[in-house]
């Protein structure tokens, strides 16, 4: 018996392994959910299998994704950053991501714990696509955006949120036959 995956997942190794291992799992930790939503901005006019081959790139040129450090960034790490052949060079998304950064930790010390945020603004628990039809957008991932960006994050349209939603299990958009769709029965 052969295993059902989402359509997208495809034949690439890779990509496979992004689909049964991590995409759409719950992701509760502020730092991860911080970092992915990074990388989904980086995404952006991109295909993810791209940003997905280059993210150990990533990791290593953002730190870990460590916004304490990120946000210390200055114009020398954008100059270093911008020569960087193992990441996405655009000027654009990687002061995006300092700021991003700062945006965080003002959160942060503002007492807004970002995981509680983000989860909260789902209600706690994660939202069941209907497995058939893959939106862009949502009216949730257009008003978590707005509420991003009035806290002063970049690169975070309502587009972005919801292909990042799905990607941290905030949305459950696993294809109805897809073997990780919740509560159908695991292989194994």
């Amino acid at each position: 018996m052969s295993i059902q995956r989402c359509a997208w997942a495809g034949n690439d190794p890779q990509m496979r392994a992004y689909h049964d291992e991590e995409w759409g799992v719950p992701e509760r930790d502020s730092r991860a959910l911080w970092e992915k939503l990074m990388l989904d901005g980086f995404q952006a006019g991109l295909a993810w299998i791209t940003i997905l081959r280059k993210r150990d790139a990533f990791r290593e040129a953002f730190r870990g994704f460590d916004p304490e450090v990120v946000a210390r960034f200055g114009e020398e790490d954008v100059a270093w950053l911008l020569g960087d052949a193992g990441i996405v060079r655009s000027r654009s998304k990687i002061e995006a991501t300092i700021g991003n950064a700062k945006a965080y930790l003002a959160m942060r010390e503002a007492g807004e714990d970002f995981s509680e945020f983000v989860w909260g603004m789902a209600g706690g628990k994660p939202i069941m696509g209907d497995g058939v039809h893959l939106p862009v957008k949502s009216p949730l991932s257009e008003q978590m955006s707005i509420a991003l960006k009035k806290r002063g994050f970049k690169f975070v349209g309502p587009v972005i949120v919801y292909a990042w939603m799905e990607a941290v299990g905030i949305v459950d958009d696993h294809a109805a036959a897809c073997f990780r769709r919740t509560g159908l029965p695991q292989p194994g």
